[in-house]
């Protein structure tokens, strides 16, 4: 039987482009992440680069057990 590759699950989030970043808009748009308690992540030429969330949330990540600096 051929091995079965398996696509890495991929959560369904927000994306910010850079482009936004680098237009002086990254007070609003993390004003907006933290308000609405979303993590969403950051691309770059339409490639995700980057992965931002609220204190909240990583704060709840870090309660359950999840250290996400170990993966």
């Amino acid at each position: 039987m051929a091995d079965k590759k398996t696509n890495p699950k991929v959560p369904i989030m927000d994306h910010l482009n850079i482009a936004e970043f680098n237009r002086g808009q990254s007070s609003r748009l993390l004003r907006e992440l933290v308000e609405a308690d979303k993590t969403a992540y950051i691309q770059k030429n339409g490639k995700p680069i980057a992965v931002v969330m609220s204190y909240a949330r990583y704060l709840r990540l870090c309660e359950k057990g999840i250290d996400i600096n170990e993966h």
